[in-house]
Protein backbone atom coordinates (compact mmCIF):
# COMPACT_ATOMS: atom_id res chain seq x y z
CA UNK A 1 0.00 0.00 0.00
CA UNK A 2 1.57 3.69 -0.64
CA UNK A 3 1.77 6.58 1.74
CA UNK A 4 -1.06 8.37 1.43
CA UNK A 5 -1.18 12.15 2.93
CA UNK A 6 -4.38 13.84 4.28
CA UNK A 7 -4.10 17.54 3.13
CA UNK A 8 -6.18 20.17 2.05
CA UNK A 9 -5.67 20.74 -1.37
CA UNK A 10 -6.68 24.20 -3.33
CA UNK A 11 -6.95 24.48 -7.23
CA UNK A 12 -7.94 27.37 -9.88
CA UNK A 13 -10.97 26.98 -12.05
CA UNK A 14 -10.29 28.93 -15.60
CA UNK A 15 -12.08 31.77 -14.28
CA UNK A 16 -9.90 31.46 -11.02
CA UNK A 17 -12.45 30.33 -8.50
CA UNK A 18 -10.96 28.82 -5.72
CA UNK A 19 -12.02 24.98 -5.13
CA UNK A 20 -10.76 23.57 -1.70
CA UNK A 21 -11.04 20.07 -0.73
CA UNK A 22 -9.72 17.59 1.42
CA UNK A 23 -8.02 15.31 -0.19
CA UNK A 24 -5.20 12.24 0.19
CA UNK A 25 -1.96 12.78 -1.47
CA UNK A 26 -0.66 9.51 -2.89
CA UNK A 27 3.04 9.01 -2.82
CA UNK A 28 4.40 7.61 -5.77
CA UNK A 29 8.37 7.50 -5.58
CA UNK A 30 9.23 11.45 -6.11
CA UNK A 31 5.46 12.61 -7.10
CA UNK A 32 2.31 12.99 -5.63
CA UNK A 33 -0.39 11.96 -7.40
CA UNK A 34 -4.03 13.14 -6.97
CA UNK A 35 -7.02 10.30 -7.80
CA UNK A 36 -10.14 12.27 -7.95
CA UNK A 37 -13.35 10.19 -9.18
CA UNK A 38 -14.97 11.42 -12.05
CA UNK A 39 -16.95 14.22 -12.11
CA UNK A 40 -14.94 16.51 -9.89
CA UNK A 41 -14.56 20.30 -9.98
CA UNK A 42 -10.76 19.50 -8.96
CA UNK A 43 -10.72 17.50 -12.65
CA UNK A 44 -11.65 20.56 -14.64
CA UNK A 45 -9.37 23.03 -12.25
CA UNK A 46 -6.32 20.88 -13.37
CA UNK A 47 -7.32 19.97 -17.00
CA UNK A 48 -7.18 24.34 -16.98
CA UNK A 49 -4.94 24.92 -14.42
CA UNK A 50 -2.03 22.30 -14.33
CA UNK A 51 -1.17 23.26 -10.65
CA UNK A 52 -2.01 22.77 -6.92
CA UNK A 53 -1.60 23.48 -3.59
CA UNK A 54 -1.42 20.81 -0.76
CA UNK A 55 -1.88 22.12 2.70
CA UNK A 56 -1.55 20.29 6.14
CA UNK A 57 -4.47 22.30 8.32
CA UNK A 58 -3.46 23.28 11.88
CA UNK A 59 -7.20 23.27 12.47
CA UNK A 60 -9.31 19.65 12.19
CA UNK A 61 -12.10 21.65 11.41
CA UNK A 62 -11.01 22.78 7.93
CA UNK A 63 -11.06 19.31 6.69
CA UNK A 64 -14.41 18.31 8.65
CA UNK A 65 -16.02 21.95 7.31
CA UNK A 66 -15.14 21.11 3.81
CA UNK A 67 -16.62 17.74 3.50
CA UNK A 68 -19.78 19.32 5.11
CA UNK A 69 -20.01 22.30 2.68
CA UNK A 70 -18.08 24.98 4.91
CA UNK A 71 -14.90 25.81 2.26
CA UNK A 72 -15.07 29.46 3.25
CA UNK A 73 -11.11 29.17 4.72
CA UNK A 74 -8.93 32.11 5.29
CA UNK A 75 -6.07 31.36 1.76
CA UNK A 76 -2.71 33.51 0.66
CA UNK A 77 -0.87 33.53 -2.78
CA UNK A 78 1.36 30.74 -3.23
CA UNK A 79 4.94 31.43 -3.75
CA UNK A 80 6.03 29.69 -6.69
CA UNK A 81 2.51 28.55 -8.81
CA UNK A 82 0.02 30.38 -9.58
CA UNK A 83 -3.00 29.43 -6.83
CA UNK A 84 -3.52 29.86 -3.51
CA UNK A 85 -3.16 27.81 -0.29
CA UNK A 86 -4.56 27.09 3.24
CA UNK A 87 -3.10 29.78 5.21
CA UNK A 88 -3.54 28.31 8.69
CA UNK A 89 -1.59 25.36 8.30
CA UNK A 90 1.56 23.49 10.04
CA UNK A 91 3.42 23.50 5.74
CA UNK A 92 2.19 23.56 2.76
CA UNK A 93 3.68 21.86 -0.83
CA UNK A 94 3.22 23.54 -4.39
CA UNK A 95 2.71 21.34 -7.05
CA UNK A 96 2.93 21.58 -11.29
CA UNK A 97 1.01 18.44 -12.76
CA UNK A 98 3.76 16.66 -14.67
CA UNK A 99 1.83 13.95 -16.41
CA UNK A 100 -1.82 12.65 -16.33
CA UNK A 101 -2.36 9.22 -16.54
CA UNK A 102 -6.31 9.00 -17.96
CA UNK A 103 -8.87 6.87 -16.31
CA UNK A 104 -12.72 6.96 -16.98
CA UNK A 105 -13.41 7.13 -13.55
CA UNK A 106 -10.46 8.56 -11.72
CA UNK A 107 -7.41 9.98 -13.29
CA UNK A 108 -4.08 10.44 -11.67
CA UNK A 109 -2.76 13.30 -11.94
CA UNK A 110 1.44 13.17 -11.23
CA UNK A 111 2.40 16.41 -9.49
CA UNK A 112 5.97 17.72 -9.17
CA UNK A 113 6.94 19.48 -6.43
CA UNK A 114 7.98 22.55 -6.69
CA UNK A 115 8.12 24.52 -3.60
CA UNK A 116 7.53 23.43 0.07
CA UNK A 117 7.58 25.83 3.41
CA UNK A 118 6.77 24.76 7.02
CA UNK A 119 4.90 27.63 9.00
CA UNK A 120 4.13 26.68 12.52
CA UNK A 121 5.62 24.29 15.31
CA UNK A 122 3.98 20.69 15.13
CA UNK A 123 3.36 19.41 18.59
CA UNK A 124 1.15 16.41 17.38
CA UNK A 125 -2.12 15.66 17.08
CA UNK A 126 -5.05 14.32 20.03
CA UNK A 127 -6.80 11.07 19.34
CA UNK A 128 -10.34 13.40 18.40
CA UNK A 129 -8.47 15.51 16.08
CA UNK A 130 -7.92 11.93 14.09
CA UNK A 131 -11.10 10.50 14.87
CA UNK A 132 -12.55 13.60 13.12
CA UNK A 133 -10.57 12.66 10.23
CA UNK A 134 -11.44 9.80 9.66
CA UNK A 135 -15.69 10.69 10.53
CA UNK A 136 -14.77 13.14 7.60
CA UNK A 137 -13.63 10.17 5.43
CA UNK A 138 -16.53 8.11 6.19
CA UNK A 139 -18.78 11.10 5.63
CA UNK A 140 -17.82 11.20 1.96
CA UNK A 141 -18.41 7.52 1.49
CA UNK A 142 -22.25 7.46 2.92
CA UNK A 143 -23.02 6.53 -0.98
CA UNK A 144 -20.45 3.62 -0.89
CA UNK A 145 -20.59 1.65 2.64
CA UNK A 146 -23.49 0.17 4.67
CA UNK A 147 -25.54 2.92 6.90
CA UNK A 148 -24.58 -0.16 9.91
CA UNK A 149 -21.30 0.20 9.04
CA UNK A 150 -20.75 3.39 8.95
CA UNK A 151 -22.88 3.75 12.24
CA UNK A 152 -20.29 1.47 14.01
CA UNK A 153 -17.16 3.16 13.06
CA UNK A 154 -18.93 6.58 14.26
CA UNK A 155 -19.35 5.21 17.34
CA UNK A 156 -15.67 3.74 17.69
CA UNK A 157 -14.48 7.32 17.01
CA UNK A 158 -16.64 9.13 19.17
CA UNK A 159 -15.09 7.69 22.15
CA UNK A 160 -11.63 9.70 21.15
CA UNK A 161 -13.84 12.53 21.19
CA UNK A 162 -15.14 11.87 24.40
CA UNK A 163 -11.84 11.39 25.81
CA UNK A 164 -9.71 13.84 24.20
CA UNK A 165 -11.63 16.99 22.36
CA UNK A 166 -11.06 20.32 22.60
CA UNK A 167 -14.06 23.09 21.64
CA UNK A 168 -12.84 22.99 18.08
CA UNK A 169 -12.87 19.22 17.50
CA UNK A 170 -16.33 18.95 19.00
CA UNK A 171 -17.30 21.86 16.84
CA UNK A 172 -16.05 19.25 13.68
CA UNK A 173 -17.51 16.35 14.90
CA UNK A 174 -21.11 18.12 15.54
CA UNK A 175 -20.88 18.80 11.56
CA UNK A 176 -19.82 14.93 10.55
CA UNK A 177 -23.06 14.08 12.79
CA UNK A 178 -25.14 16.80 11.21
CA UNK A 179 -24.49 15.16 7.77
CA UNK A 180 -24.53 11.61 8.53
CA UNK A 181 -27.79 11.86 10.27
CA UNK A 182 -29.09 13.69 7.83
CA UNK A 183 -27.76 11.06 5.25
CA UNK A 184 -29.51 8.31 7.12
CA UNK A 185 -32.80 9.67 8.14
CA UNK A 186 -31.52 9.44 11.89
CA UNK A 187 -32.41 12.41 14.51
CA UNK A 188 -30.16 10.31 17.56
CA UNK A 189 -27.29 11.31 18.03
CA UNK A 190 -24.14 9.24 18.80
CA UNK A 191 -22.28 11.40 20.92
CA UNK A 192 -24.66 13.36 23.46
Amino acid sequence: MPLILETVVVTLSPEGAVHLVPFGLIQDGAAWVLAPFRPSPTILNLDANPYFSASSPSDVRVIAGAVTGRRDWPLVACDRIPGQRLADSFGHAEFEVAAVEEDAVRPRYRGRMVHSAAHMPFFGYNRAQAAVLEAAILSTRLHMLEPEKILTEMRYHAIAISKTAGPAEREAWNWIEDKVAAALGREDRILA
